[in-house]
């Protein structure tokens, strides 16, 4: 079917009606004569099916000249399909690249941020970026890549918004290399890249996603090159390493506030679970699918995706126990109280239990992590004193090491002490977080610290909050 669904036609293109149309059309002539599915190119370029489907069809060009080359390379193009894009006219300006289309961040509705948010995700082009405009609100946009790195975002702020980190094709480009090499290592290549899985992860805590990135994409190209020559039970380790480094992926996107490239990348290692038939390890993938609904509000799926997961987990298990929290993450969201509480209590009282569960899937979850969820969950409900106070203690027992966590878990403790009327307290706590978010680059951090932000406005000449809001208003791209 060439890469396209069950009774879907694809787009007839007219070359000679823009450069757009020409870019698609020669995209798909190429493709076909590699002899590629769109699914399959889309995936050897590290990228979601339906962009790639988007560019051929010309409904929306591509804005990341990386992807383009990429994309080039692998159809053997010559240069010609980075020619022709380079012919499509810019959608955003050639000076700033700030869209001001995209709906502002308003006090009483985080939501549109999120969505704003998502929608620059979505497309994996350029840098997308939380970003003030002249009247003061924010909306999440996305950069022209070089147009910031010529000068729009000071040093800081670049550090803040994880400029330098790869694009997905970027940090896809690597080396092949041949299974036969596995006799370099010292020890077997699972063995190699499970230690190298470990490092990442502290890598993650302790300085945030954009380091890990790109090393973390190329052990997954590594393993898919081990696997060719590899049989038996080494080709079956190999599949369910293969599965916990996408899983990883994920988690990094997530962080960074990508929230379309995690979703590839769990669905990724969902799908790469059920080949490898490890009960536990899919069983948490679902988990880690409820947790991404609830990062990005998703009201629908967010307890669907939790109970499946607990009903996909052995009863009474560790991961049950994943999955209960996220679904009280859920109900909160949805406005369940009771509901919520009822679920946080279950897990709370299940820690005993479970902490001698064997699968090596959970194993953060203690008192310190649930109480953090429990709070998270009571802050949406509108019970910000207690949830500040929560916050608060959790964050003091918190491990050394979990720096970009830790901070996390400050934005969130100072939105909370803001709704509970402590300004003072919500900026010294922000400040905080912000240090936090400016050494890691984490999405997540950010994203905290806009609704913030918003949320000091009525004490906005208040000097401690005015230094706070001056300091955030630092790391943030400006409408020129």
């Amino acid at each position: 079917m060439e890469g396209h669904q069950v009774g879907q036609q694809a787009h007839v293109l007219r070359p000679e009606q823009s450069p757009q149309h020409r870019f698609g059309y020669t995209l798909r002539e190429l493709r076909k004569a590699r002899h590629f599915s769109l699914r399959g190119l889309a995936e050897k370029a590290f990228m979601s099916h339906s962009k790639l489907q988007k560019w051929e069809n010309g409904d929306r060009p591509p804005k990341d000249r990386a992807e383009v080359e990429l994309v080039d390379s692998l159809l053997r193009a010559g240069g010609v399909l980075v020619d022709q894009w380079e012919r499509i006219s810019p959608p955003v300006s050639a000076t700033t690249g700030v869209s001001v289309s995209a709906p502002h961040v308003s006090e009483g509705s985080i939501g549109l941020a999120t969505a704003a948010f998502q929608q620059a995700a979505s497309d994996h082009e350029g840098i997308f970026v939380p970003a003030r405009l002249r009247d003061g609100s924010v909306v999440f946009v996305t950069l022209d890549r070089r147009a910031l790195l010529r000068g729009g975002v000071g040093i800081s702020a670049a550090a803040a918004l994880g400029v330098g980190t790869p694009t997905v094709a970027e940090a896809g480009v690597v080396a092949r290399r041949p299974a036969r090499s596995a006799a370099a290592y010292s020890d077997t290549p699972v063995e190699h890249l499970q230690r190298a899985r470990r490092l990442l992860i502290d890598n993650d805590n302790l300085l945030g996603p954009r380091h890990a990135i790109k090393a973390t994409l190329e052990h997954i190209q590594a393993i898919k090159d081990l696997r060719q020559d590899s049989q038996g039970v080494d080709r079956r380790s190999l599949m369910e390493l293969q599965t916990q480094y996408a899983e990883f992926a994920s988690w990094l996107y997530q962080d960074l506030g990508d929230f379309d490239s995690a979703q590839f990348w769990l669905d990724r290692a969902f799908q790469w679970s059920h080949t490898v038939g490890d009960g536990d390890l899919t069983s948490y993938v679902m988990a880690r699918k409820a947790q991404l609904a609830g990062e990005t509000r998703d009201l629908v799926d967010v307890v669907d995706l939790a109970e499946a997961a607990r009903r996909m987990a052995r009863p009474r298990s560790r991961l049950a126990a994943v999955a209960q929290t996220y679904e009280s993450y859920g109900h909160a969201l949805r406005g369940e109280s009771t509901d919520s509480e009822r679920a946080i209590d279950d897990v709370r009282n299940s820690l005993d239990r479970v902490s001698g569960d064997t699968t090596p899937w959970g194993v953060w979850l203690n008192e310190q992590y649930v109480e953090v969820h429990r709070a998270h969950g009571l802050e949406v409900l509108g019970k910000h004193a207690e949830a500040a106070e929560i916050f608060t203690s959790a964050i003091k027992a918190l491990p050394d090491g979990y720096h970009r966590d830790r901070g996390v878990y400050l934005a969130r403790a100072a939105v909370a002490h803001a709704g509970a009327g402590a300004p003072d307290e919500a900026a010294a706590v922000g400040f905080q977080a912000l240090t936090v978010a400016k050494d890691t680059g984490s999405g997540r951090i950010i994203r905290e610290l806009v609704r913030l932000d918003q949320s000091l406005i009525p004490w906005q000449r208040q000097a401690e909050v005015a230094d706070f809001r001056a300091n955030f208003d630092a790391v943030l791209a400006h409408e020129s």
